[in-house]
């Protein structure tokens, strides 16, 4: 016999009441790029320009953005189609605020197709719902815990949000689920959900100009995320599990491989913008194989190549497996951290 609810152990773990924050507390924001002034988009480009000269990784970030302009330039001389760009980033730089500097990239349809992880996904929805604040890397993790806070790095997000975030989703899910069965109704099969569809669904839903995934939906650009039960998003599906039971969502990862290997095999042109490592920096790569590599890549980075972890391997080692063509441009720029969180130049 199926179990009608979720464990209360499960449910009382992760839906902690926060503390309140205090009202002095820092919220986490981004650079509006539309709003910037003339006179300061002109000191940026003169300041980018000047990048190259300099040396160590201050040529490797002028390198970087020379090759993604060529990316972002180049035509087919036959069907005036341009370069297919994937970019892939790691959940911390949604929490972070580089979301608005995605959202303004998607916005304008700088790219055909994101990579992320499931927090990469939740935490711009849960963005929408309610603020991500500034804290500290060294604040006790017992502490905050205490206080039903969570920490991001130097960054602190009340489980209040995750609260907010399971009572504006899971009734999407429901709605979904409905959907899956109505089509089983109609022709005898089920509805397969993919992690894009469900991201473009969620896109559609929050109705939120300050959400990357809202201008996915309306510029049809699809978000992969291979992992998408690795977060809140994956708890709530295990609670609504338990919600929907007997029934649940299918969800189907086969149908987004074909996609996103299909962008690539297709593509006139292929360019990968990769900041951070692990799932996102492969699934593209990989993606890329299937044509016989990128033409070119950026790298973005904290991992060295030592260990021999697909995350810190430079685009040479991706040039032997045949996801970066043998004559691409290509670099990488490694940041490191010190033991207080600076960033460190290579």
């Amino acid at each position: 016999m199926a179990i009608s609810t979720p464990p209360s152990k499960a449910t009382d773990a992760v839906l902690v009441s926060s503390d309140p924050v205090p009202e002095a507390a820092q919220q986490v924001h981004g650079i509006d790029w539309a709003a910037l002034p003339t006179e300061s988009r002109s000191i940026i480009a003169d300041f980018v320009l000047n990048l190259c000269a300099q040396g160590f990784q201050s040529s490797a970030i002028g390198d970087a953005i020379r090759i993604i302009n060529d990316m972002r330039h180049w035509k087919d001389a036959e069907t005036g189609h341009g370069t297919t760009i994937f970019l892939g980033y790691t959940s911390n730089m949604i929490s972070s605020g580089l979301r608005e500097t995605f959202r303004y990239l998607v916005q304008h349809k700088h790219v055909a197709a994101i990579v992320t992880t499931a927090g990469g996904v939740e935490e711009d929805f849960i963005k929408c719902l309610a603020p991500t604040y500034h804290g500290s890397f060294s604040t006790s993790g017992a502490a905050l815990r205490a206080k039903g806070l969570n920490r991001i790095g130097n960054l602190v997000v009340p489980n209040n949000n995750y609260c907010a975030f399971e009572d504006w989703v899971v009734p999407i899910l429901n709605e979904m689920l409905q959907e899956q069965e109505d089509e089983f109704k109609k022709t005898g099969e089920r509805y397969m959900w993919t992690p894009s569809r469900v991201i473009h669904r969620l896109g559609k839903a929050i109705n939120d100009e300050s959400s990357v995934y809202y201008w996915a939906y309306k510029n049809d650009i699809p978000v992969f995320c291979p992992a998408l039960t690795d977060g809140s998003l994956g708890d709530m599906l295990y609670f609504h599990s338990f919600k929907a039971s007997p029934l649940q969502l299918n969800i189907d990862i086969v149908q987004d491989i074909r996609r996103i290997n299909t962008m690539a095999v297709r593509a006139k042109r292929a360019g990968m913008v990769i900041l951070g490592g692990g799932v996102v920096k492969h699934h593209i790569a990989n993606a890329c194989l299937m044509r016989n590599g990128a033409e070119s890549a950026v790298y973005i980075n904290t991992a060295q190549e030592f260990d021999g972890s697909d995350a810190g391997a430079r685009p040479d080692e991706a040039v032997s497996w045949g996801k970066i063509k043998a004559d691409a441009e290509s670099v990488k720029r490694l940041l490191l951290l010190a033991d207080d969180g600076t960033i460190i130049l290579e």
